[in-house]
């Protein structure tokens, strides 16, 4: 087997929420498997830093900051791209995020709110870059979903309900744009560590013991867990892969979801 066609060399990808947790980890993932990176997020120090370290091991990185649910500030984070490197290949929808509440203690501006940071963030990257890569004939789009997505989620049904839709509008766009050479791929992280999960866990340490019961590897997942799933969608190693949602999550799933 030609490992080869694990490496992203010559490859330009886009990153979004790179400024820390899963998105760092991908955004740094990459840089390793040799690609170029365009690190995005609404905090600009988080995406420096995270650009600086990049440069730093010898890669090359560009940070915007952007916000995923604005129409125009995406269109500019494409221009910059094109101006810099001339292309995308590759472009990872990581940046979202949610609270916990029940349906009936949540207005539908909250529920708006957390669908609009994790789906329709989703569609609108999704189109922009995507017009970009029909144009190139070809691209790679990754965009994170969650197990919140394949099963009931109670206490946060607003994000479970982005989730889910984050898998459906991968199985569409992988059918629509497979004729472009285009490839689009989702991923389903369980629970995972992170500087924001270790934050609620402080406040909520209970619920640290109680994933890892429900997690059969017995524990959290680690963002660069995530990262080498990320590295192989993107990657040739998985030229034959399109529409689909990789499970990664210790084996929660199979146990039980939520």
């Amino acid at each position: 087997m030609d490992l080869s066609m694990f490496a992203l060399t010559g490859k330009v990808a886009i990153v979004t929420g790179a400024g820390r947790g899963i998105g760092k980890a991908i955004a740094l993932g990459f840089t390793q498997a040799g690609a170029d990176v365009v690190v995005a997020a609404r905090t600009a120090a988080d995406i420096e830093e995270t650009a600086a370290k990049i440069e730093a091991e010898g890669g090359k990185a560009l940070a915007i900051p952007t916000d995923v649910r604005n129409v125009d500030q995406v269109t500019d984070m494409l221009n910059k791209t094109l101006d810099l490197f001339g292309r995308v290949d590759i472009l990872v929808n990581n940046a979202g995020g949610y609270f916990y509440a029940n349906v009936l203690d949540m207005s539908p501006r909250a529920w708006e709110a957390v669908i609009n940071e994790c789906l329709n963030s989703v569609f609108i990257c999704s189109k922009i870059i995507g017009e970009q890569m029909v144009k190139q004939k070809a691209g790679n789009i990754i965009s994170m979903s969650s197990v919140a997505g394949m099963g009931p989620f109670p206490g946060a049904a607003h994000y479970g309900a982005a989730k889910a839709g984050i898998i459906s509008l991968t199985k569409s766009l992988a059918v629509e744009w497979a004729q472009y050479n285009i490839r689009v791929n989702a991923i389903a992280p369980g629970w995972v560590h992170t500087p924001g999960a270790e934050s609620f866990y402080q406040q909520n340490p209970k619920l640290r013991q109680e994933q890892l019961e429900k997690t059969p590897l017995g524990r959290l997942g680690k963002p660069e867990d995530i990262a080498g799933v990320a590295i192989y969608l993107a990657s040739d190693a998985s030229a034959y892969v399109t529409g689909e949602t990789i499970i990664v999550n210790g084996g929660l799933t199979t146990t039980v979801t939520g």
